[in-house]
């Protein structure tokens, strides 16, 4: 049997995506709209403190395209975090407007290896940097499932650790070339949902996206062994922007 890659964990990881209602929305009245809005509002307010203080992370995207509308992306120290924060949004007036059109739940993961021996994951500033991560500040998100192949000469689970390593080491060549340009943040969800990972990127320009992705087709982890799921692409919204986005 080969050895399974030991891995650290952070964070619970919760991507809610909606679509909006847009017909009962512009049905509605302007009074039931704004009491709506402002209930929405003020919850993400509530959300955007909790990631000041540390007790996990928010953030809210409009969403090209028809797969969805909305993003609404939670981090929280456990899972039953995470369905509190779909309950308390799932009582909204706001919430009666939408549709989940696709969620997904994972955890921040890490490869053991990046702790240094001798290393207190629990004290140590970047390893706990990146296991609770503050989301970064930047105008584009995208999101996109994937598995390793496990087909044939090509099963990634067959492999020797050392051969697996070297790969991802390949593999992450070619992500830190990208550094200042894009940030990504994996998260595992083996058990926790239909694909083995979950990759956020985020950028300043929504271009590098497709120039990371593709350049990385080409490395043997991906072009052998990599499996993808439906890309989800957007931009941030603050909270004005959100209202905008709303008004009818």
């Amino acid at each position: 049997m080969n050895e399974a890659v030991q891995t650290i964990e952070g964070w619970y990881t919760y991507h809610d995506f909606r679509k909006v209602n847009w017909s009962a929305w512009k049905a509605a009245s302007a009074s039931d709209r704004r009491q709506a809005l402002d209930e929405l509002l003020s919850l993400s307010r509530e959300f955007a403190d909790d990631a000041k203080n540390k007790r996990g992370a928010y953030g809210q995207y409009a969403i090209a395209g028809h797969k969805a509308d909305l993003l609404f992306l939670h981090m929280r120290p456990t899972l039953d975090e995470l369905n509190e924060v779909k309950a308390r949004f799932q009582k909204t007036r706001f919430a009666d407007y939408t549709t989940d059109s696709y969620s997904y739940v994972s955890i921040v993961e890490l490869s053991a290896y990046l702790a240094k021996p001798g290393v207190d994951v629990d004290s140590d500033p970047y390893l706990q940097s990146r296991l609770k991560p503050t989301l970064p500040d930047t105008q584009y998100v995208c999101f996109y499932p994937m598995n390793k192949r496990r087909q044939g000469e090509d099963n990634w689970y067959m492999l020797s650790l050392e051969e697996r390593r070297e790969m991802m080491k390949s593999h992450g060549l070619i992500g830190r070339s990208y550094a200042g340009k894009v940030t990504q943040i994996i998260t595992g969800s083996v058990g926790l949902d239909d694909w083995e990972w979950g990759v956020t990127l985020f950028s300043e320009d929504a271009l590098q996206f497709k120039k990371l992705v593709y350049e990385m087709r080409f490395d043997e982890a991906s072009a052998r062994f990599g499996e993808f799921g439906p890309f989800l692409v957007g931009n941030k919204l603050t909270d004005a922007a959100l209202e905008r986005l709303l008004q009818v």
